[in-house]
């Protein structure tokens, strides 16, 4: 007989999977690939050095939490992907000009005194409004979007999953 693994855990998995090899690519394209992240793309990362700790965790103690404690870890991550969802829709938008970017993604700088050892550890200042590579006419901010937003589907399935498992 084989087990078969319910599909909010197959779901929730898939959001993991789909959310790690996101940061292994941005992060793999920063280091290994040169692509410099600007400000935004840095807030960006944010969700999934939060959410996907915090989304392992759930993974390796659904068995053994309370249900209400899954549905608010649950809840919490999807928040945070929908979060990102937002992040890389404005950092698209700064990119594409339909509005602007925080000051603090420009670059100008603010005039202070540089020392020697700010000088020793400088890395390149990029622009909120710079595209650095493009796939298919979209950005890297913009696949993060859509993957974000994928993540965040999965999740709520999950959820919905887990409601209608634990309903019938």
């Amino acid at each position: 007989m084989t087990s078969v693994r319910p599909l909010d855990k197959i779901a929730s998995g898939l959001a993991f999977i789909l959310g790690l090899a996101t940061i292994l690519g941005a992060l793999g394209s920063q280091y290994l690939g040169g692509l410099y992240p600007c400000e935004l793309c840095l807030e960006q990362r944010m969700p999934y050095y939060v959410g996907l700790p915090l989304l392992a965790l759930i993974l390796v103690l659904s068995n053994r939490l309370p249900l209400p404690a899954w549905y608010a870890g649950m809840g919490i991550v999807t928040a945070l992907f929908a979060w990102g969802t937002y992040l890389g829709i404005y950092h698209s938008g700064v990119e594409w000009g339909f509005w602007p970017g925080p000051t603090t993604c420009s670059g100008t700088g603010s005039g202070d005194s540089i020392s020697l050892d700010s000088l020793t550890n400088l890395q390149p200042v990029i622009s909120c409004e710079a595209v650095q590579f493009r796939f298919l006419g979209i950005s890297l901010a913009g696949y993060n979007a859509l993957i974000s937003a994928a993540i965040v589907v999965l999740l709520l399935s999950a959820i919905v999953f887990q409601y209608r498992r634990n309903k019938a």
